[in-house]
């Protein structure tokens, strides 16, 4: 029987090559992701271990709790002293920060991956490439990239900042660096030690001492010398080995984030191409009906009909997993560029193929196809061996345990949906995950109903195949004719469909909600705050902007924490008098009159989890507050994003917060203002963000644009299979229906006909599973939008309607490209030899 099982898939291979195809895509997202996540972390770890190579303990500093302001201790002095340490080497003092500068049009050079670092010039770590090093406050190097990447040249005058206002320098000088936090697309600001040291510690003062070891000398022996001679709770000894151990734990949190885009590429391929391996064996079993009759009649057993069956499928797997593994390495090589961008490279190094991608590649490869074929396997092996003695194989009929199963899958998914739509205020994430099982549900119930959906949807194409003559009224007669292939062939774009409609329809519902919560929620035209910096703004900039032309209103924010109900949440700080004009809030209740110290105004979320409304009491901790304090709520306002959880009076909530004094944000309001001109007033400081609405829209979206990139992949490598799927199944109904196809060419039909009729029959199976798809992505994105309004007031159901309409079009497309080959073969058949084939 394994023999027997060879020769079919030799026999067959024309036709199970598209199934390999499908499983192959899988294989290669799978093997490609975990190769990439491989070499990406060797390629860290040898980064981490090149910035290391020469030190063998690193001494920081580290703040004592119990004497804050008391002098550094990373002095030269003690510098000195470690360099007479027995088995010491040499000694490099460093002075290490942040500092973000501008680009020379004036916009800021803020990086996603690496660091905006700031040191001393060290002339051991930053070769000078161009120009010189700096030499006297005043005087900046920065690194090749960064001068690139800001269109920076020698001699220009650089806006930049550390930890407060914007400072202006000279850049003398270019660098080359191979510190990994830079490489991977950070920057890099050079200062003379002195000005480095005023910026970032205090004078004389170093933020680490880089020990390296003499030849013989273990880095922890020499760590304990070193640690024997520091106060333990002024400063921290670490070896070069600890410290890239540390850079190897970041990396692997930093691949798995990678991963997680690849790897639902991946299960979408493998579930979607699960459904052609399905049909494809199916397909087979039917076109073998007398095979195996005559198999069975000889004395093949049940068990080995189904061995046999399964052995093709397995060797199917294990060819799909080599071509899988090597286009994966090809994923693998392309994957760094398109995770590269603004800028930020990954360390480049050689692709490492471990054991783990090729065994995963393998049990994948076969994990798919195995299991799918067993379904009809087990099919096969009932059929009886009197099948020997009929001329042709009949269409399997309805399964009733699989109509009963999906029924109820149905009922469920759909009961599951309607109940958690209905408790739209409980958005909880618990209920967001069942939401999806119910999603997941109803998809599984509609491929298992498709067989008995497809002859009524189908039929109701009858008024448009009439108007295609007879070649449209035979291709809707050939996708009647057997329902079960109809819906197998259908449910690749079936699941591609409902998904990409699903997430559409929510990203656009979200979109268009988070664009009417800024209209409704910010009267300002512009924000200007500190983005993600510990630092405030400088009150003298609020008088600066208030006082540019075209500006009517410049209302100053502090931003600070409370714990109200239990729960750390934000509080922002404002004037009465002028927040009315730059926040738009929409009270439920009460107003902000009585805004003053004890007082307090909170958003409708946080009244309802606390059960207290307008003219109530809330036992709240302000910002670092040491106790817990009574604050009467004055008003309840609809959620707003622009005035965040709750909104005191400033002054009260300056006071009270971790950076006291402090200006988190400006809303300005005005006509005819410019960005350019804000940022003038607040000195160019690099630190500080300048947004408009549209710009604050687009931030509060920005994983409504990883959604869109999730999207319109998982609709590519669908609408692939699809295709796949589609030219498989006609490719095998062509040969089924060879003597037929004769006989229509002998009774006067045109190849051209013959191509229409094929390419019609596409075009019908693609628009039922489209169909399908649109009706269970459409309710399910109706049912997750609906709890998606319980966290978002101004979420509204907004369908799509241009990429509805594109998805349609792809489906409708797909399936005509897929026809093009079956419909061409199938009208080369000659008329004579067709009707003579047995």
């Amino acid at each position: 029987m394994l023999t027997t099982a060879l020769r079919n898939v030799l026999a067959h291979k024309a036709r199970l090559l598209m199934t390999v195809l499908a499983v192959c895509l899988g294989v290669a997202f799978v093997s490609g992701t975990l190769v990439f996540a491989d070499s990406t972390a060797a390629a860290h770890r040898a980064a981490a271990s090149r910035d290391f190579a020469d030190v063998a303990v690193s001494v920081t500093a580290k703040e004592s709790p119990s004497a804050p302001d008391a002098p550094g201790v990373l002095t030269d002095a003690l510098a000195h002293r470690l360099a007479e340490v027995p088995g010491v080497a040499a000694v490099r003092p460093s002075v290490d920060g942040t500092a973000v500068l501008n680009a020379a049009d004036g916009t800021p050079l803020r990086v996603k991956r690496g660091t905006n670092l700031a040191a001393a010039y060290d002339p051991a770590r930053h070769p000078v490439a161009e120009g010189r090093a700096p030499a006297a406050e005043g005087e900046i190097a920065v690194d090749r990239g960064t001068a690139s990447a800001g269109g920076l040249h020698l001699g220009d005058p650089v806006t930049l900042a550390t930890d407060g206002p914007a400072l202006t320098a000279r850049l003398v000088g270019t660098v080359t660096t191979r510190d990994s936090r830079v490489t991977a697309g950070g920057t890099l600001v050079l200062f003379d030690r002195a000005t480095a040291q005023k910026l970032f510690s205090t004078p004389g003062n170093y933020t680490g001492i880089d020990v390296s070891a003499e030849p013989g000398t273990g880095q922890d022996e020499l760590a304990e010398r070193i640690e024997g001679m520091l106060p333990a709770d002024r400063a921290e000894v670490t070896t070069g080995q600890a410290q890239v151990a540390q850079q190897a734990l970041y990396v692997g949190t930093l691949t798995r984030g990678y991963q997680k885009m690849p790897m639902v590429f991946a299960g979408v391929a493998l579930f979607v191409g699960s459904f052609l391996v399905v049909n494809t064996f199916t397909m087979l079993i039917s076109r073998r009906t007398r095979e195996i009759a005559l198999l069975r009649a000889v004395g093949a057993t049940r068990r080995q009909v189904v061995r046999s069956l399964l052995a093709e499928a397995a060797l199917v797997g294990v060819v799909a997993s080599a071509l899988g593994f090597v286009l994966g390495l090809g994923v693998a090589a392309v994957l760094p560029d398109l995770l590269s961008g603004d800028g930020a490279r990954l360390p480049e190094g050689p692709l490492v193929i471990g054991a783990r991608p090729v065994a995963a590649a393998l049990f994948v490869g076969v994990g798919v196809t195995v299991p799918a074929a067993w379904l009809p396997s087990r099919r096969a092996a009932r059929i009886a061996p009197v099948e020997a003695l009929r001329s042709a194989a009949r269409p399997a009929g309805r399964s009733r345990p699989r109509t009963v199963a999906g029924a109820a899958l149905l009922l469920l998914g759909t009961g599951l949906l309607v109940s958690l739509a209905g408790s739209a205020e409980d958005a909880s994430e618990e209920n967001l995950r069942s939401a999806m099982l119910g999603c997941g549900v109803l998809v599984v119930a509609l491929v298992l109903l498709a067989p008995v959906l497809a002859p009524p949807v189908v039929r109701l194409t009858g008024p448009l195949a009439r108007r295609f003559g007879t070649a449209g009224l035979l291709a809707r007669q050939n996708a009647l004719r057997d329902p079960r292939r109809t819906a197998a062939t259908a449910a690749t774009l079936l699941i591609s469909t409902a998904l990409v409609s699903g997430l559409a329809t929510i990203g656009n519902s979200t979109g268009r909600a988070l664009d009417r919560q800024a209209a409704a929620g910010l009267g300002a035209d512009y924000v200007i705050s500190t983005g993600d910096t510990m630092t405030g703004l400088d009150p003298a900039a609020v008088r600066r902007v208030a006082g540019t032309p075209g500006v009517r209103t410049a209302s100053a924010v502090a931003d600070s924490t409370a714990v109200i109900g239990g729960r750390v949440r934000e509080v922002s700080g404002v004037d009465p008098a002028d927040a009315s004009a730059t926040m738009r809030l929409d009270f439920v209740s009460g107003s902000l009159q009585d805004l003053g110290p004890g007082r307090i105004a909170v958003s409708s979320s946080v009244a309802r989890e606390t059960g207290v409304g307008a003219g109530g009491r809330l036992n709240t901790r302000l910002g670092r507050g040491a106790e817990f304090t009574e604050y009467t709520v004055v008003g309840v306002y609809r959620d707003n994003p622009t005035a965040r959880d709750a909104v005191g009076a400033r002054d009260e909530v300056q006071r009270d917060s971790y950076l006291p004094g402090s200006l988190q944000r400006i809303l300005v309001r005005g006509d005819g203002v410019s960005e350019g001109a804000l940022r003038t007033a607040v000195g160019n400081n690099p630190l500080l963000k300048v947004q408009d609405r549209a710009a604050l829209v687009r931030e509060a979206a920005g994983t409504t644009g990883d959604l869109l990139t999730l999207m319109y992949g998982l609709l590519a490598i669908g609408v692939l299979i699809s295709g796949l799927g589609i030219v498989n199944t006609l490719a095998m109904s062509v040969a089924e229906r060879t003597r037929e196809i004769g006989a229509l060419r002998a009774l006067g039909m045109d190849r051209a006909a013959v191509r229409r009729m094929i390419r019609l029959e596409a075009l019908t199976v693609a628009a039922f599973g489209t169909l399908l798809g649109l009706a269970g992505g459409l309710f399910g994105a109706w049912a997750v939008g609906a709890l998606a309004g319980g966290a978002l007031d101004q979420y509204a159901l907004a369908l799509p309607w241009g990429t509805l309409a594109l998805l349609c079009l792809a489906s409708l497309a797909v399936g005509a490209l897929a026809a093009a080959v079956p419909a061409r073969r199938a009208a080369a058949l000659s008329p004579l030899e067709a009707v003579a084939e047995a």
